[in-house]
């Protein structure tokens, strides 16, 4: 019986009969989004059953994300307003986990500042969840685990969100060091996870009735790296795609250093591979990107969409951009817009840069005004509308296979889902049809989405 059983028998012993709830909300990225599923995971074997609402909760745990400073601002004001419920509730325990307490000033912080916090759990600690737990059981006023561990945690139960889309994480952190990311401070270096418990995971989520997998990794295009060439992304692509099942693989975010021609020679061959590559640029200017330490030009991405596009001139891309990076010209910017419009993105992802202490951009000179990032993002997005809203024209008349995924929020009677290329679609269907593949032939597009009738 391993430490961690001891531990679970433990707290279901100290429990006895009562019922316990937790709330558990995770904040970020689809990473974080599956530590806290694993976090739900460890809570079900103690006992717990979980609710929505805070206020009927037992034990409350942020999975936090340190991203951005404003989304950790964001959660320390939440963390204070737990103080009103902590006195309501002397009995309630509250604990961070996530990015944000992977920062050791950020733990302190957390110890000395807010006292209605009970324990403090790291992004790689989840399996130290049990043993902080007792610790809080037992009358420990304070209980941390931020160390760096490489244990994945196999053998772990996820309580997951969703009935028929999963995520799964092939590895954990990051060796890049963006000049604007704090992500290899606070998830560590570059971690795979063996091949053959990622093929083995997906093969049990595909004959329990899962219909879109997300391989998720900081750079995926990395994977196996540090594995001693056992097994490549692009091979690893291969290997799931060879499971039985009908299933869609998608898979973030891929770093176009490492955008190998292997790679794109996988997503074409790959039946069940979808059709879309989300492939981040941050930047049009070769300049900004150097200052970005993003090892790559711009004449070195438009390669790889060239080598993407030879093979379908309508393959769906999608990308990220930040606006206003410390000292971007207007020429810089530019450059960003005539990118976008050479490439006709789909959808792109953008974001005013965010000041963020810790890295090497938050301590660059920046003399662009907060007024002119603003103006500069208005006009990129007015620029993606109306290339999206001409682009998706070229799906019209088009069979779309989509899984559906949701009720339409805007029309009654609709479903809602997303196609192989990443395309959000929405038709009319019975409600009955969610979880399912469908192939809807599209009659319109719109600037966020197409719709179509069921074939």
């Amino acid at each position: 019986m391993n430490n961690n059983t001891e531990k679970i028998n433990e707290i279901l012993n100290i429990f006895g009969d009562k019922s316990r709830k937790a709330y558990v909300r995770s904040f970020g990225c689809q990473l974080n989004v599956s530590d806290g599923e694993k976090i739900k995971g460890l809570l079900k074997k103690m006992g717990f059953s979980f609710t929505e609402d805070e206020n009927s909760a037992d034990l409350i745990i942020f999975n936090t994300c340190a991203v951005r400073e404003s989304a950790e601002d964001r959660v320390f004001g939440i963390i204070g307003s737990m103080k009103k419920l902590k006195e309501l509730n002397p009995s309630l325990i509250i604990g961070i986990s996530g990015c944000m307490t992977a920062q050791g000033h950020v733990a302190e912080k957390i110890r000395k500042s807010y006292p209605q916090v009970d324990f403090v759990l790291g992004t790689s600690a989840i399996n130290a969840l049990p043993g902080l737990l007792l610790d809080c059981l037992r009358g420990r006023k304070f209980a941390a685990d931020i160390s760096e561990y490489d244990d994945f945690s196999e053998t772990a139960e996820q309580v997951r969100e969703n009935p028929f889309k999963a995520s799964v994480p092939i590895m954990f952190g990051c060796n890049n060091f963006c000049t604007y990311c704090i992500v290899p401070y606070v998830r560590g270096r570059e971690r795979s996870r063996m091949p053959q418990d990622i093929i083995s995971e997906v093969t049990q989520l595909v004959n329990d009735g899962y219909k879109e997998i997300m391989l998720l990794g900081q750079n995926v295009n990395s994977y196996g790296n540090d594995l001693s060439g056992e097994m490549s992304f692009p091979q690893l692509l291969r290997e799931l795609n060879d499971i039985d099942g009908d299933f869609i693989i998608r898979f973030m975010s891929s770093h176009p250093k490492d955008a190998s021609q292997e790679l794109i020679d996988a997503i074409f061959e790959c039946e069940k591979v979808a059709k879309h590559l989300h492939l981040p640029v941050q930047s049009g200017s070769s300049e900004v990107l150097m200052r970005m330490n993003r090892r790559y030009s711009v004449e070195k991405y438009l390669d790889i969409v060239d080598s993407i596009r030879s093979r379908d001139p309508e393959f769906s891309l999608t990308t990220d951009l930040i606006v206003g990076f410390p000292d971007e010209s207007d020429e810089e910017f530019r450059s960003t817009l005539e990118l976008i419009k050479q490439v006709k993105y789909d959808n792109i992802y953008s974001f005013i840069y965010s000041k963020r202490s810790g890295t090497k951009a938050a301590e660059m000179h920046d003399a662009v005004s907060a007024e002119e990032k603003s103006c500069r993002m208005r006009e990129l997005l007015e620029l993606q509308r109306e290339i999206t809203t001409e682009h998706y024209k070229r799906f019209i008349g088009r069979k779309m296979r989509v899984l559906a995924d949701d009720v339409s929020k805007k029309r009654e009677g609709f479903l809602t889902g997303k196609s192989n290329e990443f395309i959000i679609v929405e038709f009319e269907g019975d409600k009955s049809l969610i979880g399912q593949f469908v192939d809807v032939e599209i009659t319109d597009a719109m600037n966020w989405a197409v719709t179509g009738k069921i074939v």
